[in-house]
């Protein structure tokens, strides 16, 4: 997977060299020479991954990474900050500034390539969810500000076989999270599956192997979502390099520093509740462009794509499929003298009516305005005017409560019934015979059924 990468470095032969090491992979290549031409840049040329130094004149690698995260437009772009510093509170405070990841110099090539593969997989996973998150709000199904990467106080899962190690690991994390420790890689596999936001394991665990509990937690679609720290012993290079093949994502050295943990921790939790927000913005997007705000119905768009379906199937010889179109008797009386609000009342109580007796297979749409349609599937004409005039007599049979129980109103319903013929396969000719019915419903006398066999 290639990527753009953004190299910063105040040194123009250290951003030479990076650019033919990355080049020879196939990445494309953007730099900048001080922090505010990185800024700029990241803005502009919205790079997979940045490459930032620490140590430039004017504004500093950890001012630049802060900045990058405080902007919204930049703040989903993972940062590898690289430095001749090797001591811990700099990586610390490389971590605390937002950064991914803290490279040493010289930079070792299996290393940067192993860390650029990982955050490319990440960045591509956020940028489709922000994509379709985008698209949800242009098309007005997601409303609000867009939520900051934020939120401490994780659910975390210590995995581990070294049971010192394990509780020290939790007594550092209980300061702000909520860890909770296993030593059954089974049994973590199981509590991985609930509410986690954090999975942290002991890749050199005795009892069991830890990278392959990473992959498990990788391939299974309950907890592919949840990041995963591996502790790793940094002289073991083809174990470290592995874990972030099989998609960790994050490692910490051992032996553990606790202000590194804390800091990774907070950097994956912040990041997971971000794609969470996403994801869930995405679920509501979708379940709102299929859904009728005003009565919970499944909309007119929903009904286009299941008709289509289920009549090409009939079309080549399975079940049938009938049609409900049903009208509201005078709606427009209604409105005219009690206000839209009360119709509103109406169309809702007549919703959950209508859902209430239909059968689970079929589906009761809103079409628009007061008129709604029942898709049945697998249903000949017979069986689908049963059930149309037992919703007819359920509307008609009690008066629909309105204006808080204030007011009582006697609501009837016309409908329309037609079913599909041998190799049709256009929604469009069963909606108008339906809908044929449902006017000649009207035209001799409302609050009845009306079948059309063809």
């Amino acid at each position: 997977m290639s990527a753009r990468i953004l190299v910063v470095d105040d040194v123009e032969a250290n951003v030479r060299l990076l650019e033919a090491k990355l080049a020879a992979e196939y990445y494309e290549v953007i730099s900048a020479g001080d922090g505010p031409s990185a800024l700029a840049k990241a803005a502009s040329e919205k790079p997979d991954i940045i490459l930032l130094d620490v140590m430039m004149p004017g504004m500093d690698g950890f001012q630049v990474c802060r900045k990058l995260k405080d902007d919204p437009a930049t703040r989903h772009i993972p940062v590898v900050l690289v430095t001749a510093l090797d001591g811990r509170s700099d990586r610390v405070a490389g971590l605390e500034a937002g950064a991914d990841e803290f490279l040493t110099k010289p930079i070792d090539d299996v290393m940067l390539f192993a860390r650029v593969r990982s955050l490319t997989r990440l960045k591509a996973v956020i940028d489709e969810l922000r994509e379709r998150e985008a698209s949800g709000r242009r098309m007005g199904l997601i409303g609000g500000a867009a939520a900051r990467m934020g939120g401490a106080g994780g659910r975390i899962l210590v995995v581990d076989d070294q049971e010192r190690q394990a509780k020290r690991l939790t007594g550092e994390l209980a300061i702000e999270h909520r860890p909770v420790m296993e030593t059954d890689p089974e049994k973590a596999l199981l509590s991985a599956r609930g509410p986690v936001d954090l999975v942290i394991v002991n890749a050199g665990a005795k009892a069991f192997d830890g990278l392959r509990f990473a992959a498990q937690l990788r391939s299974d679609e309950a907890t592919r979502g949840v990041p995963v720290l591996a502790i790793v012993d940094f002289d073991d290079r083809p174990r470290l390099v592995k874990a972030l093949e099989i998609g960790v994502n994050d490692i910490l050295a051992k032996p553990v520093d606790p202000q590194e943990l804390a800091a990774r921790a907070k950097t994956q939790i912040r990041r997971k509740r971000y794609t969470d927000y996403l994801r869930h913005n995405l679920d509501q997007s979708l379940e709102l462009a299929v859904t009728d705000q005003l009565t919970g119905l499944h909309n007119r768009r929903y009904m286009t794509g299941q008709l289509e379906a289920l009549m090409a199937r009939a079309a080549r010889g399975g079940e049938p499929v009938a049609l409900l179109v049903i009208d509201i008797d005078h709606f427009k009386k209604i409105n005219d003298s009690f206000g839209h609000d009360v119709g509103d009342e109406v169309l809702r109580e007549f919703a959950v009516r209508l859902a209430s007796n239909v059968r689970a297979v079929d589906l009761p749409i809103r079409f628009g305005g007061e008129e709604f349609v029942v898709v049945m599937p697998g249903t000949q004409l017979a069986a689908a005017r049963r059930i149309a005039e037992r919703i007819r007599l359920h509307v008609a049979g009690s008066p629909f409560q309105v204006l808080h129980g204030r007011q009582q109103l006697d609501v009837t319903i016309s409908i329309g019934v037609a079913v599909s013929l041998p190799g049709e396969d256009r929604p469009y000719t069963l909606l108008k015979r339906a809908d044929e019915a449902v006017y000649e419903a009207k035209s001799t006398g409302r609050n009845r059924v009306i079948a059309h066999a063809a």
